[in-house]
């Protein structure tokens, strides 16, 4: 089984099990699920429309391609847990850790409920640094739930990841990107 029910509410918890799957399977297997944000008293949940998939040390659009490093550990330990890195020296990046423990994989959390684009959605929810290597359960105040939405295959729309052409003409063009086609853009 790859959830419990969570006792902070009454929906499914994503556990671990769920992410120690091939980073593929688990990006399409998010569409449908929920962010869910505790800051304070507010909790805030938006269901997931939009991953990427950063599949290993081949993928050239992945940060492990490089090895690890202070910044990629993260990536090489154990699935269900954030990778979160500063981009252009402005934004936060949202990522769950995936597969086996040693081979680096993540999906990006792209898009959520109303926010659309990766720097949108974790400004809205507070997400930063601190966030890193923390374990996506309601200790962190971050977490994934399953509420019950069923996403078809044929719901699903795969295209090229964005902003990855530094991977190379194939790499840049691998269909990881997942999105929920009423919501393609």
């Amino acid at each position: 089984m790859h959830t419990k029910r969570s006792q902070e509410t009454s929906f499914d918890l994503l556990e671990q099990p769920f992410f120690e799957r091939p980073t593929v399977h688990v990006a399409k297997a998010l569409l449908g699920k929920y962010l869910v944000r505790e800051i304070g008293n507010e909790r805030i949940a938006l269901m997931i429309n939009e991953v990427e998939a950063y599949d290993g040390p081949h993928d050239l659009a992945c940060h492990a391609r490089v090895g690890k490093t202070a910044r990629t550990q993260v990536m090489f330990g154990p699935a269900g847990h954030f990778y979160v890195y500063f981009v252009y020296g402005i934004h936060w990046m949202l990522n769950i850790v995936t597969g086996e423990e040693g081979y680096p994989a993540a999906v990006l959390i792209r898009g959520a409920g109303h926010l659309s684009g990766p720097a949108r959605l974790t400004k809205f929810l507070s997400i930063h640094g601190k966030l890193n290597a923390k374990p996506a359960d309601p200790s962190s105040g971050l977490w994934l739930e399953d509420r019950g939405v069923c996403v078809k295959a044929r719901e699903i729309a795969a295209t090229p990841r964005i902003g990855v052409a530094y991977a190379g003409e194939v790499w840049s063009q691998v269909p990881y990107r997942f999105v929920l086609k009423n919501l393609t853009r």
